[in-house]
């Protein structure tokens, strides 16, 4: 059986754009990308803080140390700029895989750049990644 789990998180960070006049997807700053385990073109979910949505699109790499945040086509509908969003992407994995693998987690400053890097532990509790 395989089981889709967390692979990587971008936790809080802020909407820069969002451009309904545009082909789909989110723009994300290449460094976040890299930082989450995201690759361009990959599956996201994406949830709003601020307002309660929840959608699922796909990344296109955006320029690398812009802290870009930018929701494309339709899903510019579901957020405003300055909301604050989590972004995930989700693996899958065999049960063995999934009982000893912990996501990246990427948590942002105020512009979208990498502040902390960590590993998920149980009962939520946070491991920095060295």
């Amino acid at each position: 059986m395989m089981l889709n789990m967390l692979k990587g998180k971008i936790h809080r960070a802020t909407v820069v754009q969002a451009e309904v006049d545009y082909v789909g997807s989110i723009t994300i700053d290449e460094d976040l990308m890299d930082a989450a385990g995201i690759l361009e073109y990959e599956k996201v979910q994406v949830a709003d803080v601020n307002n309660g949505s929840r959608l699922e699109t796909y990344v296109i790499a955006g320029e690398r140390g812009s802290g870009m945040i930018c929701l494309n086509g339709a899903a510019a509908r579901f957020v405003s700029v300055g909301d604050k969003v989590i972004i995930m992407c989700y693996a899958q994995m065999d049960q063995d895989e999934a009982r000893s693998f912990k996501p990246h987690v990427v948590f942002v400053d105020e512009n979208n750049h990498v502040s902390r890097l960590t590993r998920y532990e149980k009962h939520g509790l946070l491991e920095d990644m060295a």
